[in-house]
């Protein structure tokens, strides 16, 4: 095998004076998005510089759009409803942290540069605000908060409130967008990492992850008769009589809600069939569509299923429980049945997800690679076409090794073996890549080609 390597020599930050004493802000880290090849570069002082069709030439053109600070978190969207096209999605504390704002900003190809998108929202507690450029959303900022998002869907994690909102964006034309809040929930257990990927959105948590289908969060059917309220003497209309009844979901399951449960059936309206439909009842509608499924993090009753990493069966043979249990700190897809898993140990798990749900008995089953590195940053690129997959890891020091996972095809509902050597997902290390310098963040580009930010440099290794 040949490897190459190309260093990118990157632009000075968008903020820089020559005349300014301290040393610039570095680029602390970036975020790559497959898709649309789109990248953003985060500086040290909270700015991004947004590229939106990356190419490995040996140096960056200046940025046709930079976000200015403050930035607490920052995803990239694919929309694709009802035409493909690529968001980047930015959250701010404002007013002291009371709210959060978040900006859309959406890829105008024609210009080859991102834009700020105008938002249309239906919810009390999100406004758009021109003057600031994009979305309030009333809860509390708090200390931190994360966003990830995939396609249609984005999810955020507020720590101080203890609560993960999903939302769903869809694209109306230009550079506007509509912004629906899904779900809300409330996390009683701590959560280390999360992802929004091929339907599914998974937390990290202690010892495993927790797995919540996407579908039953985003959306039910709705259902509308063409008829609609009567007109009042004055020309208004009267309220509106809607009737609620609990359909069956697509897929087979229907949760009822006690406080504690998930809020999930799918809505059936209807309305006297006197009047033709009208903008305000389509409205109306709309708002109904739009209401917010609820749940708890912990609930054994609702739609999620929590996978861990060691079960108690593995513990009993330990003949002692641990101290401390290994966290799931990143999620990686590699398809839509298996993604994987780092915990806080260094140690890699492969989830394997059921193709079909019956019940809420999902057999989820979880599996451990083997690897001979103490993993701390992990890329893969998704690719569901071939047995073979490959995934770049990093010790976060000086090495990254290409490994092939070839046994990726094992069967959801296995019975464990009592040998551990049997519990293993075997890999096999393909390439190693020495750096220079300390890896801070690695991205797959393609499946023989990666990049990788060091300690103020960037550099591309392509292998052949």
């Amino acid at each position: 095998m040949v490897v190459e390597a190309h260093q990118l020599f990157l632009p000075k930050p968008p903020f820089f004076s020559p005349s300014f004493p301290s040393p610039p802000p570095h680029f602390s880290s970036f975020l790559f998005h497959p898709s649309s090849f789109s990248l953003a570069l985060f500086h040290s002082d909270s700015s991004i510089s947004l590229y939106p069709s990356f190419s490995l030439s040996s140096s960056f053109p200046p940025p046709q759009t930079t976000v200015t600070p403050p930035i607490s978190a920052a995803t990239f969207l694919l929309l694709r409803n009802p035409n493909p096209n690529t968001l980047f999605l930015i959250s701010s504390p404002i007013s002291g942290g009371s709210s959060v704002l978040l900006r859309f900003y959406i890829l105008n190809t024609a210009r080859k540069s991102f834009t700020l998108a105008k938002v249309v929202c239906n919810h009390s507690d999100l406004k758009f605000d021109e003057s600031k450029l994009g979305v309030v959303f009333r809860v509390s900022h708090g200390v931190s908060v994360k966003l990830v998002g995939d396609v249609n869907v984005f999810a955020l994690y507020s720590i101080s409130n203890g609560k993960i909102w999903v939302f769903a964006v869809k694209y109306l034309g230009g550079e506007v967008v509509k912004l629906m809040k899904c779900a809300v929930i409330d996390c009683s257990l701590p959560v280390f990492s999360i992802s929004v990927s091929f339907g599914y959105l998974i937390l990290g948590e202690d010892n495993g992850v927790r797995v919540y289908p996407l579908r039953p969060l985003v959306k039910g059917r709705v259902k509308k008769d063409k008829g609609v309220g009567k007109k009042s003497l004055n020309g208004g209309l009267e309220k509106d009589k809607m009737e609620i009844k609990k359909l069956p979901l697509r897929n087979g399951m229907n949760h009822g809600i006690n406080g504690v449960n998930a809020e999930i059936y799918e809505t059936e309206l209807k309305f006297p069939s006197n009047v033709v439909l009208n903008e305000r009842i389509e409205s109306r509608t709309e708002s109904a569509k739009l209401r917010s499924v609820r749940l708890r993090q912990d609930s054994r009753e609702g739609i999620a299923n929590f996978v861990a990493f060691k079960n108690k069966d593995d513990i009993s043979e330990s003949m002692k429980i641990p101290a401390k249990s290994a966290k799931a700190i990143s999620i990686q897809g590699l398809s839509s049945t298996k993604f994987l898993i780092l915990d806080s140990e260094g140690n890699l798990h492969l989830l394997f997800l059921a193709t079909s749900v019956h019940g809420s008995e999902t057999p989820y089953h979880m599996k451990q690679l083997s690897h001979n590195m103490k993993v701390r940053k992990l890329a893969v690129l998704p690719d569901s076409s071939t047995r073979s997959q490959t995934v770049w890891i990093s010790d976060a020091l000086h090495t990254v090794h290409m490994i092939a996972v070839t046994d990726v095809d094992a069967p959801v509902n296995q019975t464990d073996s009592k040998d551990p050597a049997e519990k293993l997902v075997q890999t096999s290390v393909v390439q190693a890549i020495f750096s220079s310098e300390k890896v801070q963040e690695i991205a797959a580009l393609s499946v023989n080609t990666i990049l990788l930010l060091g300690q103020g440099s960037m550099f591309a290794y392509a292998i052949s």
